[in-house]
């Protein structure tokens, strides 16, 4: 009996069982190690055949097939046989366990297709009903961390974080100073506009050092409308 399929079809060897006993319309509770083995052994053939390299995981899974088979087809004594458990079931609960997960990912991968479907829209700017210089001010940390985290999500979507290793140090002391001294010759800095370098140390001793300015109130948070942009001020002190 041939297949015509290639390794990149499967998702590792229990896929391939997986598939060969569907093409069988066989249940996995009743698979049959030695025709299941065949079969097996008959891809891996295959593959070998067409030079494709053959991952270490499908030969393990082959020699535990053999292993079973043989066992299975070894004479027993009757008392042996009342004793010894069903050597399939280790392989029927792998297989039960893998068509589980591979039945929530592909429900996964049907909703993030359906997600894909849905548009959002950027919040409106009403200015027709603002009136002159009204602005909520707050120095809420929630915003701040809500801001953050926004900024975050944002920007590992584009990059993930550099976890190189740099000789610099930084601290909140002397990134406070340079917060600090930036508001006061911009006057008025978008939140964001500090994180112009985006490592992890760097991206976490500067949220620390605005949340020390904030506590001290030695800088204002301040946001125009809600899901506006975060702004800070120096407050002089």
């Amino acid at each position: 009996m041939e297949y015509k399929f290639v390794i990149d079809d499967f998702e590792g060897p229990l896929d391939v069982l997986l598939f060969l006993l569907k093409k069988d319309n066989i249940k996995i509770e009743d698979i049959e190690i030695e025709k299941i083995t065949e079969q097996y052994l008959s891809f891996i053939r295959q593959m070998q055949e067409i030079n494709l390299s053959i991952a270490s995981e499908y030969l393990v899974l082959a020699a535990e097939l053999i292993e079973m088979k043989s066992n299975i087809l070894l004479p027993r004594k009757k008392q042996e046989l009342e004793e010894v458990i069903d050597p399939r079931q280790n392989l029927i609960d792998r297989l039960k366990e893998y068509q589980l997960y591979k039945e929530v990912t592909n429900d996964f991968k049907l909703l993030e297709n359906n997600r894909k479907e849905f548009f959002t829209k950027e919040p409106s700017l009403l200015t027709e009903f603002k009136k002159e210089d009204e602005v909520i001010e707050t120095s809420s940390i929630d915003i701040l961390v809500e801001a953050f985290k926004s900024f975050l999500d944002k920007k590992v979507a584009l990059k993930p974080l550099d976890t190189k290793i740099t000789n610099k140090e930084y601290s909140v002391y002397k990134r406070s100073k340079e917060i600090k001294n930036l508001i006061k010759t911009k006057k008025k800095l978008e939140f964001t506009e500090l994180f112009n370098v985006f490592n992890k140390e760097y991206v976490i001793v500067t949220f620390l050092s605005v949340l020390d300015l904030t506590r001290k109130q030695e800088i204002e948070i301040r946001q125009e409308r809600n899901f506006d942009k975060i702004f800070l001020i120096d407050r002089g002190i």
